[in-house]
């Protein structure tokens, strides 16, 4: 290897890729903005969404309770609640969200209450709709203060203290950092958005510096150089890779920068920050973790690198080497969004499987847990399949049948 061929193949690379706007878009644009943007614009939306929802009266129905008219009045004088005329049809009015729910009383219900005889009153509503799960919530509590007063009231006629059905309370503390708190909750969506931008950035500059170079006809023109083909190679290889990572330090900046920003912008809107315990609305995250998956995502980044250049190589055209590149993604996609089910840990099997591994580590990391020996595993395996991807890709250089493919 010659290292003076190798820089000067990388920086006529690296200054022809600056050229290109879809590299640039990729490398620098997408994982600048795409952070900042999920975490205020969406942040903005789902709080006006959830603020709206939460100032809404919810819309009922009542089903029965003509014998239970106490009942029936304290629910229409809440001004929480919106009570309309009942139907026959008021599962579908819940499913087709006409109405948030149905109440159903049962007959005898109050008359119920002062026998001592126990009641059970039903609600119907639509399971996974926010506004649906809101309401559910809102007439819950209506009930259950319902029945501490009742309890109350019962034990009064018999002469006890409401402390005779409460012999003791349970406490819950959190003990956890914040930043562990954090890590658990975006620690699995953080690797995933990093893994496909660190591949997309390195996609673009990899079909462009081969498929590309054949197309325009300048490939043949660097073969007849009198450079090594393994300095050729490698100096395409380190200008993907560059593009790789510096798509990936982007993302990392832009998403800290959001967290540390969009936390407090949210903590100012009563939306709560990570300071209180990593349970508001925009949680904190180790950032002894982010340097840790900067580390471990390097390999990966030289993987996906060679990998993308030996498949573009096949290419005779930019357009065929999209066409073999772009089902790829899925490849990638599979097991990064494996890494975020509830179940999946970090073990002695996962940690030798590619790409789910980094995102169980990942999402390790950033919660604070650092399983040093899985981790030197994962960066182990990746590297040695790193290094198989660059000298495969090296070989297929090598083959005038793929690098002139008819």
């Amino acid at each position: 290897m010659n290292w003076n061929a190798i820089v000067t193949v990388y920086l006529k690379e690296l200054k022809d890729s600056l050229r290109d706007r879809r590299t640039l878009i990729s490398m620098i644009v997408v994982p600048t903005l795409l952070m900042p943007i999920i975490m205020f614009g969406a942040g903005l939306v789902m709080s006006k969404v959830v603020r709206k929802a939460q100032a809404e009266a919810t819309a009922l129905v009542i089903v029965g309770g003509a014998d239970s008219p106490g009942i029936v009045a304290a629910l229409k004088a809440d001004p929480k609640f919106r009570v309309v005329e009942a139907r026959a049809d008021y599962k579908q009015m819940v499913s087709e969200k006409q109405i948030r729910l149905a109440v159903e009383i049962p007959p005898g219900f109050e008359a119920s209450l002062k026998s001592g005889e126990p009641q059970a009153v039903t609600l119907y509503h639509y399971q996974g709709e926010m506004k649906s799960g809101m309401g559910v919530g809102e007439v819950d509590r209506f009930f259950r203060d319902l029945r501490e007063k009742t309890v109350e009231a019962r034990l009064a006629e018999r002469g006890l203290s409401k402390d005779f059905v409460h012999p003791f309370e349970i406490k819950r503390e959190n003990v956890a950092p914040p930043a562990k708190v954090g890590g658990n909750i975006i620690g699995g969506i953080v690797p995933y958005m990093i893994i496909i931008l660190c591949f997309t950035g390195a996609m673009y500059p990899a079909i462009d510096l081969t498929a590309g170079e054949k197309e325009r006809g300048t490939m043949e023109t660097l073969l007849c150089s009198p450079v090594h083909r393994v300095n050729i190679v490698l100096g395409k290889f380190l200008m993907v890779m560059t593009a790789s990572v510096a798509t990936m330090a982007l993302t990392l900046v832009s998403t800290s920068a959001s967290l540390l920003f969009a936390g407090s912008f949210f903590a100012g809107r009563g939306m709560g920050g990570g300071g209180g315990g990593g349970g508001g609305f925009i949680p904190t995250i180790d950032p002894a973790g982010i340097l840790g998956v900067f580390a471990l995502i390097a390999p990966v980044a030289v993987l996906f690198a060679a990998l993308l250049l030996t498949i573009s190589l096949f290419a005779k055209s930019y357009k065929e080497a999209q066409s073999y590149v772009s089902p790829l993604i899925i490849v990638v996609l599979m097991p990064a969004m494996m890494g975020m089910m509830p179940g999946i840990e970090l073990g002695p099997k996962t940690a030798l499987i590619p790409i789910l591994n980094i995102c169980l580590a990942c999402k390790e990391m950033l919660s604070g847990v650092w399983n040093w020996g899985y981790l030197a595993l994962i960066f182990g395996s990746t590297a040695v399949i790193a290094a198989v991807g660059i000298g495969l890709c090296v070989r297929m250089f090598n083959r005038e049948d793929v690098i002139f493919r008819a």
